[in-house]
């Protein structure tokens, strides 16, 4: 919601995510393929921020749902501040705003959550980070966890659900405040987490904030939205920009000789040598992955989610792009526009294909989710957005799991497990989604109930609700904001008063 989350291992990986969140970032050698790059859910980049906590670290389980591994363990590490958390005359402890770890180390979601930091002193919240299982330090079988795929069975947002429930359930037994309303924050995967924490332990979280989460992402119909809506970005800020992006993969295909590769790599700045037509397609890949994240963290300010840009990125890229052009004019543009995303500071000397420019951190662990239970299918047809034709193959997409983990994707698995969008029950979870953000295609975008809402942010991106509160916010953040606050203090006078009935 994470969700790099969220989140394509194309003629079947552009359909394996990142919210993912989002989510790139293979080799160089794997990004040399005839294919359309692997995506993820996108994540913060940067671990500074201006937010404090006490690091600590809980045993959990490795296995919570068979028996025989009671003795496997690993710890996982927690983020906490309590600095605002009080308990009244009368015993009443304040509530436990709880953010349910992306894929990546915890504290990139905890400096890039502003919006909890900003109002937990209102309501003298006790704020907890968890981290998730085979990520950032809580790596199960340390660093060699990824070297044996067999040790990855245990990678599942089940599990990870289960280490957050069971530390809670912990949390409130030491400091004694098992009356203490729990409200569950995330975003992108994180936000899927959120809202699954919600529907499957309604008995340990009262309520869930999920932003920009892609829970509904996991079926073929949906599967060509995420191109189509980060098409729509570019086209509103200029349709001569969207024209010229799909005009450009034509213009580079075409390169193939010697001396049209080494005039391709001339113009875009490219580190390797390009020496055979599956360069080319690591070029396409590489613009194509600088492009959808523009689209995903298009920001009204300056900030440095992923990667330093400046506010409102893709019309400053779309300023080389804004007239029509051709040939070398048109590639040298297009290379000066994917430069807002890989380049704003001006520093890169040169570009590596197939590093999409944020952290590393993560990557195998959310490629492995993706093979296994988060089948997010992707796909673009060239017509209704500004890229090519690429049907979704799951055919192609499992063969690669296969080839790669040794696992065989269980696409319906999702679904099966939380709710599609007709099956999708619980209560008490407010689902907001950015205009800009192509993950929205993916997300709950009507209300389901009057306990399950869907907000809307207009020139919203990427869960901008969730980062913290800056003067250049547009006015429908701030509202979004407001409506998120007052579920959040329903779902806590409601705790209180069943606690009470209880009693």
């Amino acid at each position: 919601l994470s969700i790099v989350a969220l989140f394509c291992a194309a003629v079947g990986t552009m359909m394996r995510l990142v919210l993912v969140a989002v989510a790139l970032l293979f080799g160089v050698v794997s990004a040399f393929r005839v294919q359309m790059p692997k995506m993820r859910l996108p994540r913060p980049s940067s671990m500074e921020g201006p937010y404090s906590f006490k690091t600590e670290y809980f045993e959990q389980p490795l296995d919570h749902f068979s028996f025989g591994l009671e003795g496997k363990t690993f710890m996982e590490k927690i983020l906490i501040n309590d600095t605002w958390w009080k308990q009244s005359d009368d015993g009443k402890c304040a509530p436990i705003f709880f953010y349910t770890g992306n894929e990546g180390a915890i504290e990139l979601f905890a400096q890039n959550t502003g919006f909890l930091w900003e109002i937990a002193p209102e309501f003298n919240a006790l704020v907890v980070f968890a981290e998730h299982r085979y990520y950032g330090s809580s790596l199960p079988f340390g660093k060699d966890t990824y070297k044996v795929h067999s040790q990855l069975a245990w990678l599942s947002s089940e599990q990870a659900l289960a280490d957050y429930a069971v530390f809670i359930r912990h949390l409130k037994a030491k400091t004694g405040c098992e009356h203490s309303p729990v409200i569950a924050f995330g975003g992108s995967y994180g936000g899927m987490l959120a809202s699954w924490f919600r529907i499957k332990y309604p008995n340990v979280v009262d309520g869930a904030i999920a932003g920009s989460a892609p829970i509904l992402q996991f079926t073929a119909e949906k599967a060509e939205r995420f191109n189509a809506i980060a098409s729509d970005d570019f086209w509103k800020s200029s349709r001569a920009c969207g024209d010229n992006i799909r005009a450009s993969w034509g213009e580079i295909r075409a390169r193939t000789s010697k001396t049209a590769l080494s005039k391709l790599r001339s113009l875009f700045g490219i580190c390797e040598e390009l020496t055979e037509a599956a360069d080319v397609e690591a070029v396409v890949n590489w613009l194509y992955n600088g492009l959808t994240y523009l689209a995903m963290v298009d920001y009204p300010y300056e900030a440095n989610f992923l990667e330093p840009m400046p506010a409102w990125p893709v019309d400053k890229a779309c300023s080389f792009i804004n007239e029509p052009l051709a040939g070398d004019a048109l590639l040298a543009g297009v290379k000066e526009a994917v430069s807002v995303y890989f380049n704003s500071t001006g520093t890169v000397q040169c570009f590596k294909l197939g590093v999409d420019g944020s952290s590393s951190l993560g990557d195998d662990g959310w490629d492995y989710q993706a093979c296994t239970e988060m089948v997010m299918p992707m796909a673009s047809n060239g017509v209704d957005d500004i890229f090519w034709e690429n049907p979704w193959n799951y055919t192609a997409y499992a063969e690669e799991c296969e080839k790669t983990w040794g696992v065989t994707p269980r696409p319906n698995w999702v679904y099966e497990n939380y709710g599609d969008d007709f099956t999708l029950e619980g209560s008490n979870i407010v689902f907001s989604n950015g205009e800009l953000d192509p993950w929205r295609g993916g997300g709950v975008t009507k209300s389901l109930s009057e306990s399950m809402v869907a907000l809307y942010v207009e020139k919203g991106a990427h869960h901008l609700d969730l980062r913290a509160s800056n003067p250049k916010d547009p006015t429908s953040v701030k509202i979004v904001r407001a409506i998120e606050k007052e579920n959040i203090v329903r779902w806590i006078e409601e705790a209180y008063a069943r606690h009470r009935q209880e009693q």
